[in-house]
């Protein structure tokens, strides 16, 4: 412990001095050592080397003898990224060095980086001064400052820290139908109500005195029901859960037919002329007429409808639930929007901002109490309205006769199909009523519109008695792009 003590250095205990010791050489050193040092050219070379003996406890084992020195390769170094900042060389006498020192920054600042150099001493004193963080690590950006840069200046400084992330590419709808149906008779009459899309995904069409049942899976066609020839369809509207379909009748009936095995199941009457709109909620079926009215049919009682809704001044052409089954809205040919509910025989909204009829009529999927509606040629508007006070929330002009209205289940987006003068269908975006997409191809105006049960493709029916196939809504799972499917053919083939 003396020895140790005397010595100034703390060993183990099972190492004594004499296992380590500093030898001084008089010869000349290995041919190795030799031709490293006179390949440095250091005045480090005219001195003598030490070495450091091998620590073994054996006397006889023979020292390894090393450099004390590491030499770095400074060529594969990327001194600049961690701050380390090199003193500039000396400029010889006539060389220009001004010139020379404005070409060596522009230089470092493309190479490097505008920040390279920034921690020089502004007195000119040394670049590591204690007084900035040598080390300092900076990420590595290949954005506005990289070193591909075409700029000969680079870019603004500011802006090298902001990661702008690339605008996302609007969503492409195909600009035309991937299935077209022939509908020969399908009556180019504002007012009626003829096609409709179940939620088993089976299309029903009223064309004359038939209605036809087309299976979307497998393109079957069936006829469901002839109502003779002094009678004839004038609206079709399935339940929700798409197993009985109701259909309205020139005569002034409602009747409803189980689809499944093609049969009537009831008949109701109590208006007294064309019966032209018909809407479901869960256990009401709801049917206006050019009479005026509005009757409420419940096909678990006996009676033909069990109550009767008046306030229209003019043919009703429009009628929905709202998806809670609180709210029923009506439009009619006396402009009006009227909104009601079962509690009261009369509405609990009267609103008449529209300019014409109003046929078009959409509850929003995704907040409760918005209404869509769409006026006649005279309006061109489409308008949202707040049920719950009445105010009306925003009106778009489109320039055409709106026809319909279709919300988007999947995404915040309306359809609406027109009239005068475009004959042309429309996709929005909600609230910002942005243009989606605008579909051309019927000659007549587009009178009918319906929706597939996955949401993503809409039907069109015209009086060019064509029914057109539009993929226009992305699916819930994957709102990607929407793609032409192509699984249909492009060819026309007959509803009959």
């Amino acid at each position: 412990m003396e020895s140790r003590r005397k010595s100034g250095i703390n060993l183990p205990p099972t190492m004594s001095e004499t296992t380590l010791r500093l030898d001084a050489f008089s010869s000349p050193p290995s041919s190795k050592l030799r031709s490293r040092t006179s390949n440095l050219g250091s005045p480090m070379s005219n001195r003598s080397p030490r070495t450091i003996s091998n620590l073994s406890s054996s006397p006889s084992s023979k020292s390894a003898t090393c450099s004390d020195r590491f030499i770095p390769c400074r060529s594969s170094s990327r001194l600049h990224t961690f701050g380390l900042v090199e003193k500039a060389s000396p400029v010889k006498e006539g060389s220009g060095g001004t010139n020379n020192d404005a070409y060596s920054r522009l230089l470092k600042s493309e190479l490097f980086g505008p920040d390279y150099g920034c921690f020089s001493s502004p007195a000119g004193g040394s670049p590591m001064s204690p007084s900035k963080n040598m080390l300092r690590f900076k990420t590595e950006n290949s954005g506005p400052n990289s070193p591909y840069s075409p700029s000969v200046l680079g870019q603004d400084t500011s802006l090298s820290n902001e990661v702008s992330a690339p605008p996302k590419p609007p969503r492409k709808v195909p600009k035309t139908p991937h299935k077209v149906l022939d509908a020969p008779a399908l009556q180019d009459d504002f007012y009626l109500n003829l096609v409709d899309w179940s939620s088993q995904n089976v299309l029903a069409v009223g064309l004359g005195t038939c209605v036809y049942l087309w299976t979307a899976s497998n393109s079957r066609v069936t006829k469901l029901c002839d109502l003779g020839p002094t009678d004839s369809v004038c609206s079709v509207q399935w339940t929700r859960e798409g197993s009985y379909i109701s259909i309205g009748t020139s005569l002034g009936q409602v009747q409803v037919w189980d689809a499944t095995q093609c049969k009537k199941v009831r008949t109701l009457g109590g208006h007294q002329t064309r019966t032209g709109v018909l809407a479901w909620s869960s256990r009401i079926l709801s049917s206006g007429s050019r009479d005026r009215n509005i009757l409420q049919h419940d096909i678990r009682v006996p009676s033909d409808f069990v109550s009767k809704f008046v306030g229209h001044k003019s043919e009703v052409c429009g009628l929905k639930w709202s998806h809670d089954d609180r709210e029923l809205a009506s439009g009619g040919n006396d402009n009006q929007l009227l909104v009601w509910n079962l509690r009261s025989q009369q509405p609990v909204l009267k609103l008449t901002e529209h300019n014409a009829a109003v046929k078009a009529i959409a509850w929003s999927p995704h907040q409760c109490g918005l209404l869509a509606s769409g006026g006649g040629t005279a309006d061109r508007c489409i308008r949202f309205w707040n049920t719950t006070n009445g105010n009306q929330l925003n009106h778009m002009d489109t320039g055409s006769q709106v026809c319909n209205l279709a919300w988007s289940r999947n995404v915040n987006e309306i359809v609406s199909t027109h009239g005068y003068s475009q004959n042309q269908i429309m996709v929005w975006k909600y609230p910002s009523m942005s243009k989606v997409a605008t579909l051309t191809g019927h000659s007549l105006r587009v009178l009918y519109l319906a929706m597939s049960p996955d949401g993503q493709t809409i039907v069109t029916g015209a009086g060019d008695e064509t029914l057109r196939f539009w993929n226009v809504f992305p699916s819930v799972k994957t709102p990607a792009a929407v793609k032409d499917t192509g699984l249909w053919s492009l060819g026309r083939t007959h509803i009959r």
